[in-house]
């Protein structure tokens, strides 16, 4: 992990208290959330989620919120880039809605299937 660090200004210490403040949830729920880089003169954070976070439906809500809020609070914060593992940014999902055209293969996303 790089990180950097201006005399008593932790920026990764503000980012992890961030981190534990906001989303309480993540662990509750199995999941976890970790810094991977900081680069304070472009003002990147490059979290990973992992745990119960990867493969889960909501985790595109998650890393949204996290990216909104946190560039909010912390202001040398300008981008925030997450991955859940699943491949891509945002771990290659995104919501989806009923109706919506799909990137990835052309057809429509009817939504949710039952299970039966």
């Amino acid at each position: 992990m790089s990180t950097e660090s201006q005399g008593g200004d932790d920026l990764e210490e503000r980012v992890n208290n961030f981190l534990r403040r906001n989303f309480p949830q993540i662990q509750m729920h199995g999941g976890t959330a970790a810094i991977q880089n900081i680069d304070r003169e472009e003002g990147v954070v490059d979290l990973q989620l992992g745990g119960a976070c990867s493969g889960c439906g909501i985790s595109p809500m998650t890393i949204q919120a996290i990216k909104s809020r946190m560039t909010k609070e912390i202001p040398e914060i300008d981008t925030v880039h997450a991955d859940t593992g699943m491949g891509g940014e945002s771990g290659g999902m995104s919501p989806s809605f009923p109706g919506e055209e799909s990137d990835d293969d052309g057809e429509d996303d009817e939504g949710p299937q039952a299970p039966f």
